[in-house]
């Protein structure tokens, strides 16, 4: 490392060591900055990932590693779609081009990957109740390290990160949560003197005299406690007039800022000055969501998550397969939005993704009949069923793996009541490069038990506009499960149909050998069935199931008896899922004894990132291994 105000050729190539950074002086710093914008730029403009959240935090990445040590103190990311610097500081410099790539580095923070990935994380508010657990456990232990957790604006709104900041301040532990928020604007006029007096309240010296002041308040005869009491509220009244603190500071944490998120020597002190605090400090950081590439700055929704785009004008890059097919999840909104033309009960519910999840479109056409309840699964659940309570018919739009977060209500709220709730799980499957906190491999096991709960798997693009049809007129809770991506190319309907509830279809009519699918696998299926008939004259019978719930029971025992073999298919865990409840409706009809049942579908494990066609592959669910499969039950 060069000396104190020697100018680096290339600062981030030089960092060898995390704690190298809290060597650097002020234009090494601003320089290094640079330089983390301009490889995570590079780099997510060819892989694609969470481009303007880590713009965002990269200076406060930096004034984290000046102030405390990564070999010891423990840093929590909430969600990690910041993490980018902290990945590329840490160790991972060298195969951060890898970023989200098959057997490459995990676009989230991930403890298997890096021993300073203190917590791995992808879904969102989970960091102040780590934080909490691990304050705990540093204090039983007897050890002496800070722990910092770093949550966004948009993840205060969950309840969990409220339970966790309950917790933290009826505990009192030292805990540094810093709360960066890029959304809020506050004026420097406010700022500065909202700062100025958190710090001074807040500082040492000040604590030490409130201490003697209450002591001496007490000790007035008569009066002591009354004065003490006054003197408490009429500080809280000016801490709380002027800052945003008031909140934190009834959850029992010393409010501090807000703060410059982009002024690397500030954030230092102030959090030089929180660090000395033996009890919970929340720091209130301000930031620029995508600063520092002006595409990002100007629309930082769109490059929150973003593909491959081109570096020079942040147009996303154009694939041939996508200029011409529709995703599902544009054929869902499109669809929702035909539907409620015809019917006022409509109401479409997301929790903080109208774009991801299709509803956008929804949003502006019926602004009074749409609901955004920001990062609050469980919230959107229950809300919803009190909707369905008074008549109206809500479609809740959340993807698969966040619809984990509200099974309670599902079961409780919803279904208990048999209420005319639909779900509709985008992303269902494998989701590709965001990886295992993003794929959607359970709903259908998490699902399929629950009663009164009917569950689609549509084969295609046309089908899903069906089965919205046909849950929103149904008189109960519906969940529709599609995946990631484009479709098969379908003709799409200008005016959907009504399923039949519970009852499959039969595709292609064979003899011996019988493929038993759903969801996305069905096509693919048919397409492997057809080519080994055309080179082998073998007829393979292809049945789409369609209802994971109820199932075609009848369709299923006809297969099981006049096949002597079947090979099921699902895009979902096999451990109680789609199979396995074909394989219950056959046992409880003794229809099984003569049978040889395969099944394909997602391994007992958690699925690694990389992209649909990769993992597809590597869990044995392509178009190849489905070839293989049944070119071995013809043997």
């Amino acid at each position: 490392m060069s000396q104190s105000g020697d100018m680096i050729e290339n600062v981030l190539d030089s960092i060898k060591h995390p704690t190298d950074v809290a060597k650097l002086d002020a234009d090494q710093m601003k320089q290094l900055a640079a330089e983390l914008r301009e490889r995570i730029i590079s780099t997510v403009s060819q892989n694609g990932g969470h481009l303007a959240p880590s713009l965002g935090v990269v200076e406060l990445t930096l004034a984290m590693l000046s102030v405390f040590d990564p070999e010891k103190d423990k840093f929590i990311w909430d969600v990690g779609h910041q993490a980018y610097a902290w990945k590329l500081l840490t160790g991972r410099r060298d195969e951060f081009s890898t970023l989200r790539q098959f057997n490459g580095v995990s676009g989230f923070p991930k403890m298997s990957e890096s021993p300073y990935d203190h917590f791995g994380v992808g879904h969102s508010s989970t960091s102040i109740s780590a934080a909490a657990g691990m304050a705990m456990a540093r204090d039983l232990s007897g050890d002496d390290h800070d722990v910092i957790a770093v949550i966004g604006d948009g993840s205060m709104t969950a309840g969990l990160a409220f339970e966790g900041l309950n917790q933290a301040g009826h505990q009192g532990r030292r805990l540094l949560v810093i709360l960066n928020d890029n959304e809020m604007s506050i004026s420097k006029n406010v700022g500065a003197l909202s700062l100025f007096l958190s710090r001074n309240l807040s500082s040492r010296w000040v604590r030490r005299m409130k201490r003697d002041v209450e002591t001496w308040l007490k000790s007035v005869p008569g009066i002591g406690e009354e004065m003490l009491n006054y003197a408490k509220r009429s500080e809280h009244s000016l801490k709380s007039f002027f800052t945003p603190g008031m909140l934190f500071e009834a959850f029992r944490f010393n409010y501090v800022g807000p703060v410059d998120g982009h002024d690397v020597r500030n954030l230092a002190k102030v959090m030089e000055m929180a660090r000395k605090l033996d009890e919970p400090v929340l720091l209130h950081v301000l930031t620029k969501k995508g600063k520092g590439y002006e595409p990002a700055e100007h629309n930082p929704t769109y490059f929150h998550g973003v593909g491959k785009f081109e570096l020079e004008t942040g147009e996303a890059c154009k694939f041939v397969d996508s200029d011409s097919l529709p995703s599902y999840t544009e054929v869902f909104g499109n669809t929702l939005c035909t539907l409620a033309e015809k019917d006022e009960r409509i109401i479409a519910i997301t929790a903080a993704m109208p774009e991801g999840t299709g509803v956008g479109t929804f949003s502006r056409r019926f602004p009074d009949r749409f609901v955004d309840v920001g990062i609050c699964e469980q919230h959107a659940v229950t809300f919803a069923a009190g909707l369905a309570a008074q008549g109206y018919r809500p479609v809740v739009a959340i993807y698969s793996t966040f619809l984990q977060r509200s099974y309670d209500q599902i079961v409780h709220d919803v279904c208990l009541q048999n209420l005319p709730v639909t779900f509709c799980l985008d992303r269902g499957g494998l989701v590709g490069e965001d990886g295992p906190t993003h794929h959607g491999s359970f709903d259908l096991s998490y699902l399929r038990h629950i009663p009164n709960l009917t569950i689609i798997a549509p084969k295609d693009e046309a089908e899903l506009q069906d089965a919205m049809k046909t849950a929103i007129n149904s008189n109960g809770p519906v969940a529709i499960r599609y995946p990631r991506g484009i479709g098969s190319g379908a003709c799409l309907k200008s005016e959907p149909d009504s399923l039949e509830i519970g009852v499959g279809e039969v595709l292609k009519q064979g003899s011996s050998v019988a493929v038993v699918a759903v969801g996305s696998r069905v096509h693919p299926a048919l397409a492997v069935a057809n080519e080994i008939e055309n080179e082998t004259g073998k007829a393979v019978t292809v049945f789409n199931a369609r209802f994971v719930k109820p199932l075609d029971v009848d369709k299923l025992v006809e297969l099981a008896s006049t096949h002597e073999k079947l090979l099921l298919l699902e895009e979902n865990t096999i451990a109680g899922g789609f199979s396995s409840a074909v394989l219950e409706a056959l046992a409880d009809r003794t229809c099984l004894g003569g049978v040889t049942v395969k099944r394909l579908g997602l391994p007992d494990s958690f699925v690694p990132h990389g992209t649909q066609k990769q993992l597809r592959k590597l869990v044995g669910i392509d178009k190849q291994s489905i070839r293989n499969a049944l070119l071995e039950l013809l043997a």
